[in-house]
């Protein structure tokens, strides 16, 4: 049985990212009795008694704490570490490698659920009929790579299959070929010992003809010497093997004899373990990620399902009958077209009063759907910042009063040093580490507070407030406020992102808040455009009295925009991104915020040259506080 721990929980800046696969081996050992042991044939003594009367209480008072401690654990969480049982030789499902560690389709995809769900899972490799014990006896909590069957549900809860598996029955050259399954009767056949072609077989009433082994390659070598005459085996690794041991006399003879859904399996009534693998699996299928494990480990290996012969075939039968009615149809719409014609004003202008009218209700229904959606975020937000801040105020708590110990043990420290020489603390030398802990616990303070700033910063971003309620404010502020927010985004997007903050700058008046959700917006719109992270991101600040305003620039060195679209970028549902996700609100919804300031936005492209875009607001004054 092999071992391997994968933890998913990624660690703070300054650590680096460990996956830790332990390989251990364990065997189970089976002591048997001396055959000289001695036959008591004596009644026991009463003192005799009374010991094994105390050995048994001892016992069953040591079973009891134990069921409770069982009882007490909770059955998930961070700290729990799942079990999943694996196949050591099953590839390219499952395998362990040269240097013996899990890999494989199976081994990558529970990693992926492991990292997108937050669990720390632990692989345990042998042969297939250990790990179906060991995943009734509570050893092991889930498999990985098992095949559905109607029999198997009743110990078994399955996932949603993440592939299905086409099985084959293989034979040396020369040998007869086969078509099902049923024509192996009276054969010698070998499969690989309680595999789901095995549970097949004796569902079919096989017995003795029956050649059991603990892998697919001990099975296919068995069939390369001659001392069977099929094996009934998976299709991929059957062919995966074949070409690994160089199996060239071996080959398959019927390709395609069963076809078995493929997921994770866990004991009878674990749903929740279970949910949590079935939702990290359709988490990964919508990210695309679980196509590119299966691209890296199934796609090269994927035969043509149909030869060329039966493609024609098929496809002509089914052609011609459409060539037929797309002629009758072709000749019915010639007839048809003069009638649309006669009545195409009339439905042309009620159709387009009812496109309007639609238009106008999508319109409002969008912005009651996109209001909810950000007061839901702001509830979230809100929650998560509570979450965060509890630990990180111990952290900033706790973290002065490491200094003061540091402070207060470097004098011995030092003392030490100076008589004894160099030592070694926390395994590092004391010469290195005596430089190093005040640089590391300065950073874990500074990390600490930016942690407390983007998390305000978030909790103020989230607050629900309205535009009528109306104060001054300072624009540098919130644009330093939306930069913090939005700083992974830039970090990302842009190497080169340059602020200039006009000091001292006349305050505006308005909700501070509204305006800080369109520099929010104008600022990822930028790191959108840029092509690559060597084009620069520029804002500035500025005013000018005889306008009597204030300004705020954001440039991009990105893309673009068509002159023909400058006009129609804060247009409802208008966007240049649709493919990408883009809803063409987000501009919209930043052009009356700013409307109701009384300001304006505006948008400059000049070919070739990014985009520049304006924010004005009104400066303070008594009349419009």
């Amino acid at each position: 049985m092999v071992n391997a721990s994968f933890s998913s929980n990624p660690l703070r800046t300054r650590t680096r990212a460990f996956i830790g696969i332990d390989m251990t081996r364990r065997f189970r050992q089976h002591d048997a009795p001396p055959a000289t042991a001695p036959i008591l044939r004596r009644f026991p003594t009463l003192t005799q008694l009374r010991g094994l009367l105390l050995a048994w209480l001892l016992v069953s008072l040591g079973l009891l704490a134990a069921a409770a401690a069982r009882a007490e654990t909770p059955a998930t969480g961070e700290s729990r570490t799942v079990i999943v049982g694996g196949n050591r030789a099953y590839p390219p499902y499952e395998f362990l490698d040269a240097d013996g560690k899990p890999a494989g389709y199976n081994v990558d995809l529970t990693r992926a659920i492991a990292d997108v769900m937050g669990m720390k899972v632990e692989f345990r490799f042998g042969a297939w009929s250990t790990l179906r014990n060991d995943l009734t006896e509570g050893t092991i909590d889930i498999l990985q790579g098992i095949s559905y069957s109607e029999e198997r549900t009743r110990t078994l809860d399955f996932s949603p299959p993440h592939t299905i598996v086409h099985h084959a029955i293989f034979a040396r050259r020369g040998t007869k070929p086969v078509d099902n399954l049923e024509e192996l009767r009276g054969r010698k056949v070998v499969v690989f010992r309680d595999g789901i072609m095995h549970d097949s077989l004796v569902h079919l009433g096989f017995g003795p003809e029956l050649l059991l082994t603990d892998s697919p390659a001990e099975a296919l070598r068995l069939l390369a010497a001659g001392r069977c005459d099929y094996a009934a085996l998976a299709s991929l690794p059957g062919m995966f093997l074949i070409q690994q041991l160089h199996l060239t006399n071996v080959v398959p003879v019927a390709k395609n004899v069963a076809a078995e859904k493929y997921g994770y399996a866990v004991a009878k009534g674990n749903h929740e373990l279970l949910t949590r693998f079935s939702e990290g699996l359709a988490i990964l299928q919508q990210t695309g990620q679980y196509q590119a494990i299966y691209d890296r480990w199934l796609g090269p290996h994927e035969q043509q399902r149909f030869p060329r012969e039966k493609v024609i075939k098929y496809g002509s039968m089914v052609l011609l009958p459409l060539l037929v009615i797309l002629i009758a149809t072709a000749a019915w719409s010639h007839t048809l077209k003069r009638r649309v014609e006669e009545r195409t004003e009339e439905l042309a202008r009620q159709v387009a009063e009812r496109n309007r009218a639609y238009e106008e209700l999508r319109l409002h229904q969008d912005k009651l759907i996109q209001a909810d959606k950000m007061a839901t975020l702001g509830v979230l937000v809100a929650g998560v910042a509570h979450e965060v801040n509890n630990p990180n105020g111990l952290i900033l708590l706790n973290l002065p009063i490491l200094k003061d110990v540091y402070q207060d043990a470097l004098e011995t420290l030092e003392a030490r040093y100076r008589e004894q020489g160099d030592f070694l603390v926390a395994g590092l030398p004391y010469s290195r580490m005596r430089d190093e802990v005040p640089q590391m616990l300065a950073d874990m303070s500074d990390g600490a507070a930016r942690i407390k700033r983007i998390v305000e910063d978030l909790k103020d971003y989230a607050r629900q407030d309205s535009v009528v309620r109306r104060e001054p404010f300072d624009l540098n502020a919130v644009a330093q406020a939306a930069v913090r927010l939005v700083d992974t985004s830039l970090r990302r997007a842009t190497t080169r992102f340059e602020t200039i903050y006009c000091t001292p700058l006349p305050q505006v008046s308005g909700n501070a808040l509204r305006i800080e959700q369109v520099v929010v917006n104008l600022l990822i719109n930028a790191c959108q455009a840029l092509p690559s992270n060597e084009r620069g991101i520029f804002l500035a600040t500025g005013y000018d009295l005889e306008a009597g305003e204030v300004r705020l620039t954001i440039r991009d060195e990105g893309i673009g925009i068509p002159q023909e679209s400058l006009g129609r970028l804060t247009d409802p549902f208008f966007t240049t991104k649709r493919e990408s996700g883009g809803t063409g609100l987000g501009l919209s919804i930043s052009a009356g915020i700013v409307q109701e300031h009384g300001g304006s936005l505006s948008f400059d492209s000049p070919p070739g040259q990014g985009t520049t875009a304006t924010l004005t607001l009104p400066l303070f004054n008594e009349e419009n506080a």
